[in-house]
Protein backbone atom coordinates (compact mmCIF):
# COMPACT_ATOMS: atom_id res chain seq x y z
CA UNK A 1 0.00 0.00 0.00
CA UNK A 2 1.35 3.24 -1.43
CA UNK A 3 0.95 5.97 1.10
CA UNK A 4 1.36 9.37 1.39
CA UNK A 5 1.58 11.47 5.32
CA UNK A 6 -0.27 14.68 5.78
CA UNK A 7 0.79 17.23 8.65
CA UNK A 8 -0.43 20.88 9.29
CA UNK A 9 1.58 22.87 11.02
CA UNK A 10 2.82 26.29 13.14
CA UNK A 11 5.35 26.73 15.13
CA UNK A 12 6.24 23.01 15.53
CA UNK A 13 10.27 23.17 15.19
CA UNK A 14 10.18 21.23 18.34
CA UNK A 15 7.75 18.15 18.03
CA UNK A 16 8.23 17.97 13.99
CA UNK A 17 11.54 15.99 13.97
CA UNK A 18 10.00 12.83 16.36
CA UNK A 19 7.23 12.50 13.87
CA UNK A 20 8.56 12.39 11.03
CA UNK A 21 10.94 9.51 12.51
CA UNK A 22 7.74 7.75 13.10
CA UNK A 23 6.98 7.61 9.49
CA UNK A 24 10.49 6.76 8.39
CA UNK A 25 9.85 3.78 6.37
CA UNK A 26 5.95 3.07 6.32
CA UNK A 27 5.12 6.25 3.88
CA UNK A 28 6.38 6.92 0.11
CA UNK A 29 5.89 10.75 1.17
CA UNK A 30 5.00 13.39 3.76
CA UNK A 31 3.45 16.68 2.70
CA UNK A 32 3.47 19.22 4.88
CA UNK A 33 1.38 22.07 5.35
CA UNK A 34 2.85 24.77 7.36
CA UNK A 35 0.84 28.37 8.58
CA UNK A 36 3.84 30.64 7.96
CA UNK A 37 5.39 29.18 11.25
CA UNK A 38 8.31 31.54 12.41
CA UNK A 39 10.33 29.05 13.73
CA UNK A 40 12.42 26.69 12.07
CA UNK A 41 9.60 24.07 10.82
CA UNK A 42 10.05 24.36 7.09
CA UNK A 43 13.73 24.12 7.98
CA UNK A 44 13.49 21.23 9.04
CA UNK A 45 10.85 19.75 7.35
CA UNK A 46 12.29 20.15 3.87
CA UNK A 47 15.73 18.98 6.04
CA UNK A 48 13.48 15.99 6.14
CA UNK A 49 12.56 15.66 2.47
CA UNK A 50 9.20 17.16 3.31
CA UNK A 51 7.22 18.62 0.56
CA UNK A 52 6.09 21.83 1.63
CA UNK A 53 3.91 24.17 1.19
CA UNK A 54 3.35 27.48 2.93
CA UNK A 55 0.12 29.60 3.40
CA UNK A 56 -1.65 31.32 5.73
CA UNK A 57 -3.94 29.90 7.85
CA UNK A 58 -7.82 29.28 7.35
CA UNK A 59 -9.07 26.46 9.49
CA UNK A 60 -8.14 23.21 10.63
CA UNK A 61 -10.52 21.26 7.93
CA UNK A 62 -9.27 23.46 5.30
CA UNK A 63 -5.74 22.95 5.94
CA UNK A 64 -5.83 19.48 5.50
CA UNK A 65 -8.00 19.14 3.02
CA UNK A 66 -5.25 21.11 1.02
CA UNK A 67 -2.51 18.68 2.00
CA UNK A 68 -4.79 16.12 0.56
CA UNK A 69 -5.10 17.30 -2.44
CA UNK A 70 -1.33 17.93 -2.84
CA UNK A 71 -0.75 14.15 -1.83
CA UNK A 72 0.23 11.76 -4.84
CA UNK A 73 -0.64 8.49 -2.84
CA UNK A 74 -4.16 7.10 -3.39
CA UNK A 75 -3.89 6.52 0.74
CA UNK A 76 -3.16 9.44 2.99
CA UNK A 77 -1.90 9.02 6.74
CA UNK A 78 -3.16 11.92 8.42
CA UNK A 79 -0.85 13.14 11.65
CA UNK A 80 -0.57 15.85 13.56
CA UNK A 81 2.84 17.04 14.82
CA UNK A 82 2.50 15.66 18.12
CA UNK A 83 1.86 12.28 17.17
CA UNK A 84 3.75 9.61 16.60
CA UNK A 85 2.85 6.47 14.66
CA UNK A 86 3.98 3.33 17.48
CA UNK A 87 6.34 0.76 16.40
CA UNK A 88 3.85 -1.79 16.65
CA UNK A 89 1.36 0.21 14.56
CA UNK A 90 3.52 0.93 12.01
CA UNK A 91 4.43 -2.80 11.41
CA UNK A 92 0.60 -3.43 11.85
CA UNK A 93 0.46 -0.98 8.50
CA UNK A 94 2.96 -2.43 6.73
CA UNK A 95 0.85 -6.23 6.76
CA UNK A 96 -2.11 -4.74 5.69
CA UNK A 97 -3.49 -5.99 2.23
CA UNK A 98 -1.23 -4.87 -0.43
CA UNK A 99 -3.47 -3.60 -3.63
CA UNK A 100 -7.53 -2.96 -2.73
CA UNK A 101 -8.08 -3.90 1.25
CA UNK A 102 -11.87 -4.28 0.55
CA UNK A 103 -12.13 -1.11 3.16
CA UNK A 104 -11.94 2.84 2.86
CA UNK A 105 -10.33 3.68 5.85
CA UNK A 106 -9.04 2.36 9.28
CA UNK A 107 -8.97 3.97 12.61
CA UNK A 108 -6.61 3.54 15.20
CA UNK A 109 -6.78 4.19 19.16
CA UNK A 110 -4.56 6.85 20.26
CA UNK A 111 -2.80 7.09 23.19
CA UNK A 112 -1.80 9.76 25.60
CA UNK A 113 1.88 10.69 27.29
CA UNK A 114 0.89 13.51 29.68
CA UNK A 115 2.30 14.63 32.70
CA UNK A 116 5.03 11.49 32.66
CA UNK A 117 2.04 8.63 32.23
CA UNK A 118 0.97 7.01 29.39
CA UNK A 119 -3.31 8.26 29.91
CA UNK A 120 -5.47 4.62 29.85
CA UNK A 121 -8.38 6.73 31.07
CA UNK A 122 -10.34 10.18 32.04
CA UNK A 123 -12.08 9.52 28.91
CA UNK A 124 -8.76 10.13 26.88
CA UNK A 125 -8.28 6.43 25.35
CA UNK A 126 -9.08 4.64 23.19
CA UNK A 127 -10.19 7.69 21.82
CA UNK A 128 -10.35 6.18 17.96
CA UNK A 129 -9.88 7.93 15.22
CA UNK A 130 -9.88 7.46 11.52
CA UNK A 131 -6.18 8.50 10.15
CA UNK A 132 -5.74 5.79 7.31
CA UNK A 133 -7.94 6.61 4.40
CA UNK A 134 -8.47 6.16 0.90
CA UNK A 135 -8.20 10.18 0.16
CA UNK A 136 -10.67 9.85 -2.90
CA UNK A 137 -13.44 8.68 -0.38
CA UNK A 138 -12.81 11.23 2.72
CA UNK A 139 -12.95 14.89 3.41
CA UNK A 140 -12.10 16.80 6.38
CA UNK A 141 -15.39 18.94 7.59
CA UNK A 142 -15.97 22.00 10.81
CA UNK A 143 -14.89 25.50 10.78
CA UNK A 144 -13.81 26.23 14.13
CA UNK A 145 -12.54 23.35 16.21
CA UNK A 146 -12.61 19.57 16.58
CA UNK A 147 -12.38 18.87 13.05
CA UNK A 148 -14.08 15.65 11.73
CA UNK A 149 -13.13 13.45 8.86
CA UNK A 150 -16.38 12.34 6.91
CA UNK A 151 -15.42 9.20 5.09
CA UNK A 152 -17.69 7.81 2.30
CA UNK A 153 -17.04 3.35 2.68
CA UNK A 154 -16.22 0.69 5.20
CA UNK A 155 -14.02 1.47 8.35
CA UNK A 156 -12.00 -1.98 9.69
CA UNK A 157 -9.82 -0.96 12.79
CA UNK A 158 -6.14 -1.00 13.89
CA UNK A 159 -5.47 -2.78 17.26
CA UNK A 160 -2.13 -0.16 17.77
CA UNK A 161 -1.85 3.09 18.98
CA UNK A 162 -0.70 5.91 17.67
CA UNK A 163 1.04 7.83 20.85
CA UNK A 164 -0.03 11.38 21.18
CA UNK A 165 1.81 13.72 23.36
CA UNK A 166 -0.64 15.98 23.42
CA UNK A 167 0.40 18.53 26.25
CA UNK A 168 4.03 19.57 27.46
CA UNK A 169 2.80 20.42 30.77
CA UNK A 170 -0.15 21.60 32.92
CA UNK A 171 0.60 25.46 32.04
CA UNK A 172 0.55 24.56 28.11
CA UNK A 173 -2.96 22.45 29.08
CA UNK A 174 -3.94 25.39 30.11
CA UNK A 175 -3.15 27.59 27.25
CA UNK A 176 -4.79 25.42 24.55
CA UNK A 177 -8.25 25.30 26.58
CA UNK A 178 -7.77 29.34 26.64
CA UNK A 179 -7.43 28.99 22.42
CA UNK A 180 -9.80 26.30 21.57
CA UNK A 181 -12.58 27.74 24.62
CA UNK A 182 -12.37 30.88 22.21
CA UNK A 183 -13.16 28.35 19.01
CA UNK A 184 -15.57 26.11 20.79
CA UNK A 185 -17.76 29.32 21.71
CA UNK A 186 -17.94 31.11 18.69
CA UNK A 187 -18.67 27.87 17.30
CA UNK A 188 -22.13 27.60 20.02
CA UNK A 189 -22.58 31.50 18.69
CA UNK A 190 -22.54 30.21 15.27
CA UNK A 191 -25.32 27.85 15.81
CA UNK A 192 -27.17 31.13 17.87
CA UNK A 193 -26.58 28.85 21.05
CA UNK A 194 -26.79 31.27 24.32
CA UNK A 195 -25.08 30.64 27.51
CA UNK A 196 -27.42 29.57 30.29
CA UNK A 197 -26.76 29.42 34.23
CA UNK A 198 -26.91 25.87 34.00
CA UNK A 199 -24.20 25.62 31.92
CA UNK A 200 -21.84 27.51 34.20
CA UNK A 201 -23.43 25.73 37.54
CA UNK A 202 -23.55 22.16 36.53
CA UNK A 203 -22.26 21.15 33.63
CA UNK A 204 -18.40 21.79 34.91
CA UNK A 205 -18.70 19.63 38.21
CA UNK A 206 -20.96 17.39 35.92
CA UNK A 207 -17.75 16.81 33.20
CA UNK A 208 -15.93 16.74 36.06
CA UNK A 209 -17.57 13.84 37.73
CA UNK A 210 -17.70 11.82 34.41
CA UNK A 211 -14.13 11.99 33.59
CA UNK A 212 -12.88 11.30 37.70
CA UNK A 213 -15.61 8.93 38.56
CA UNK A 214 -17.58 7.42 35.29
CA UNK A 215 -14.36 6.99 33.10
CA UNK A 216 -12.29 6.10 35.63
CA UNK A 217 -9.68 8.69 35.80
CA UNK A 218 -9.01 8.10 39.77
CA UNK A 219 -6.71 5.10 37.92
CA UNK A 220 -4.75 7.72 36.43
CA UNK A 221 -3.55 9.49 39.38
CA UNK A 222 -2.16 13.21 39.17
CA UNK A 223 -2.46 13.43 36.07
CA UNK A 224 -6.25 11.95 35.89
CA UNK A 225 -7.27 14.26 38.83
CA UNK A 226 -5.67 17.16 36.59
CA UNK A 227 -7.58 15.89 33.15
CA UNK A 228 -10.70 16.06 35.22
CA UNK A 229 -10.53 19.18 36.88
CA UNK A 230 -9.39 20.94 33.49
CA UNK A 231 -11.63 19.38 31.81
CA UNK A 232 -14.63 20.89 34.02
CA UNK A 233 -12.75 24.25 33.59
CA UNK A 234 -12.74 23.99 29.65
CA UNK A 235 -16.29 24.12 29.67
CA UNK A 236 -17.00 26.67 32.10
CA UNK A 237 -14.62 28.53 29.85
CA UNK A 238 -16.47 28.09 26.34
CA UNK A 239 -19.68 29.11 28.18
CA UNK A 240 -18.75 32.09 29.85
CA UNK A 241 -16.87 33.11 26.46
CA UNK A 242 -20.31 32.25 24.45
CA UNK A 243 -22.19 34.95 26.78
CA UNK A 244 -18.91 37.61 26.55
CA UNK A 245 -19.47 36.98 22.63
CA UNK A 246 -23.55 37.75 22.94
CA UNK A 247 -22.86 40.52 25.03
CA UNK A 248 -20.04 41.97 22.41
CA UNK A 249 -22.50 41.45 19.36
CA UNK A 250 -19.82 39.99 17.25
CA UNK A 251 -21.09 38.92 13.98
CA UNK A 252 -20.10 35.36 12.70
CA UNK A 253 -22.07 33.82 9.84
CA UNK A 254 -24.48 31.01 10.79
CA UNK A 255 -23.60 27.43 10.32
CA UNK A 256 -25.75 24.52 9.89
CA UNK A 257 -22.91 21.52 10.69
Amino acid sequence: MDISAVIITYNEEQRLEDALRSLRGLVREVVVVDSRSTDGTVKLARKYGCRVYVRDWTNYSDQKNFGNGKASCAWVLSLDADERVSPELKDEIRGLPEGDPGCDGYSAPRLVRYLGRWIRHSGWYPDRRVRLFRRAAARWEGEYVHEKLVLRGRVERLRHPIHHFTYRNIADHVARINSFSQLGAKKLYARRRKCRGYHLLFLPPARFVRSYVLRRGFLDGFAGLVIAVLNGYAVFLRYAKLREIWKKGERIEPVSY
